[in-house]
């Protein structure tokens, strides 16, 4: 067991004094941040179909999103380590920065590989936003607490989800307009955040002398790289082919050198001794196995209605707002129990039941299904959702030490975001390669009437083309959707059965009644502003303790 110890600020240093105001001033700043983040996936999902069939790139529509999820994934460690190292704020405001510029870039783009390059530097802004929002949300709000806070979060990707898809579908339906505006839109929302969060992020800074980790940074990059185009490579040329197996080896091989590389860094991005905190490994699996199966079957459904239903781009997007309320709702009605009774277990393993169930209706899609099914289907969604997701990254930074909740957040959501990632390179990979053959079917069974549509072949296809075919071409169109869709929702159940175990044997430990800040002896917590101190500030600090189990627990010491 370790010893409990206490934590003293530097001599002569004024803790920052986390006021109600200054917790809801700082909370604003972050959820303007999100919001950017979030609004983006959202109005680039029902734009899609139009964007890769304007730039000629149906049959690689699945880089659209893997190349956003990659980056994202890729730099969340990073950010993670280096908020615990330096501090958040200027972390939080370049991420802004980066995220804002490649909005430009995407919007001229001139072609589709350069549209995938800049949805990738978006990425490098977005994994940003949303990893340093959570961790800086622990850094001011003790776990208890830190419950309420969810729901306006959940409020507010709910109304990205349906704001999005309308708004993105809106530029991509107008005649005046067109998918370009999908990403200006971006620009002024992008400023208008950065100057929110240059006032309002009052967060302490901080100086370190250790070596930067790059050695881990760069087999990081590698390992999680080449496991992706793996699966892309392997869908696409066969997963005996040269390349994916070269891929394959060279995930091996990178792999096996980030552990050798993190076990002998004196920082390292992600810390080793993490695995062993059996609490945080099961959370984090569990988040991983949610993220490979829900997010990849989110990621085409806009495109599945616009193709398979007739629906405009607008009107795919109101069929999220369902979703929505079942986030809202499962957020808000969980929330509130977890903050009354510290309970939050039992909200993993129904969230995984309801997604489970979900996947399973998906299957039974086709052409006909009424969108009142689909709406249905959508808010069984996103009340899974709602129920467990906010819950394993609360989950993962309460079994750690508070010096530990960046690497900790950062390190959950990355294994989710390979999960994510996975899942929708493998999901797309199955639903494209299967698309490619119907639609060339369809087209070459209907030859005469895909030419006087305009459709001379399946990477060319927009939903417009699809209205104005004749009706047994657009039949067999919608049936080439259908049935390259739905199927392979059946592939994601058995992930989903993995996911249900873990949620079980995740063991609930004591939510911690301290913010991070208060626990490193950074921050007091008061409603006045103290005068600067002549001595070093002693505050409660939370250590870990390991029981004899060898799970971790976090307990109160008092100075």
């Amino acid at each position: 067991m370790l010893a409990p110890t206490t934590e003293s600020a530097a001599p002569g240093a004024t803790p920052i004094v986390l006021t109600r105001r200054r917790i809801n001033t700082i909370f604003g700043a972050l959820l303007a941040g999100m919001l950017m983040a979030a609004l983006d996936q959202t109005i680039v999902s029902t734009a899609m179909p139009t964007i890769v069939g304007d730039l000629g790139g149906v049959s690689h529509m699945a880089w659209m999103t893997t190349a956003y999820l990659l980056a994202t994934t890729l730099v969340m460690p990073i950010y993670g380590k280096f908020g615990d190292l330096w501090g958040r704020r200027t972390l939080f405001l370049v991420a802004i920065g980066l995220f804002t510029v490649a909005s430009i870039g995407a919007a001229l783009a001139p072609d589709f590989a350069w549209l995938v390059v800049w949805r990738g530097v978006q990425g490098l802004g977005g994994g940003g936003l949303m990893i340093l929002s959570q961790a800086i949300i622990a850094d001011i709000v003790p776990a208890r607490e830190r419950a309420r806070y969810m729901g306006p979060i959940g409020a507010l990707f709910g109304l990205s989800a349906v704001a999005g898809p309308l708004v993105g579908g809106f530029f991509t339906d107008h005649p005046a307009l067109g998918w370009e505006w999908a990403f200006w839109i971006n620009v002024p929302v992008g400023l208008v955040v950065l100057a929110i969060g240059w006032f309002a992020l009052t967060l302490p800074r901080k100086r370190s002398t250790t070596p930067v980790d790059y050695a881990g940074i760069l087999a990081l990059s590698a390992t999680t790289t080449s496991l992706i185009l793996f699966t892309d490579f392997g869908g696409r040329d066969g997963w005996g082919s040269w390349q994916a197996l070269l891929l394959l080896a060279t995930f091996a091989a990178s792999a096996a050198a980030f552990v050798a590389v993190e076990l002998r860094a004196a920082e390292p991005i992600i810390p080793m001794s993490l695995f062993r905190n059996r609490t945080f490994v099961v959370a984090t699996a569990l988040g991983m196995a949610v993220g490979l199966g829900m997010f990849s079957a989110i990621a085409f459904m806009p495109t599945f209605l616009q193709m398979s239903s007739g629906l405009s781009a607008a009107n795919s997007g109101l069929l999220m707002l369902p979703m929505t309320a079942g986030i809202i709702v499962t957020i808000q009605g969980s929330a509130s129990f977890i903050a009354k009774t510290g309970r939050y277990k039992i909200f993993t393993v129904a969230g995984v039941l309801v997604i489970m169930a979900a996947m399973i209706w998906l299957t039974t899609l086709s052409g006909d299904t009424s969108l009142w099914t689909i709406g249905t289907m959508f808010f069984a969604l996103g009340a899974g959702l709602g129920l467990i997701m906010q819950n394993v990254v609360l989950a993962a930074q309460n079994a750690v030490p508070a010096g530990q909740i960046g690497t900790a957040t950062s390190t959950n959501n990355y294994f989710r975001e390979v999960g994510a990632t996975l899942g929708v390179a493998i999901f797309g990979t199955l639903f494209t390669s299967r698309l490619a053959d119907n639609l060339g079917s369809a087209l070459a069974g209907n030859a005469e009437q895909a030419v006087q549509a305009g459709i001379t072949s399946p990477d060319t296809l927009v939903p417009a083309a699809v209205q104005v075919a004749g009706a047994e071409l657009k039949a067999a169109i919608v049936d080439a959707y259908a049935n390259s869709l739905a199927p392979v929702f059946w592939y994601l159940v058995p992930i989903l059965g993995v996911a249900f175990l873990l949620s079980l044997i995740l063991k609930e430990i004591p939510l911690s009644e301290f913010a991070g800040m208060v626990a490193r002896g950074e921050a007091v917590n008061s409603d006045e502003e103290p005068a600067a101190p002549s001595a070093p500030v002693t505050v409660e600090k939370v250590v870990l303790l390991e029981d004899r189990d060898d799970d971790a627990r976090e307990a109160p010491v008092h100075a």
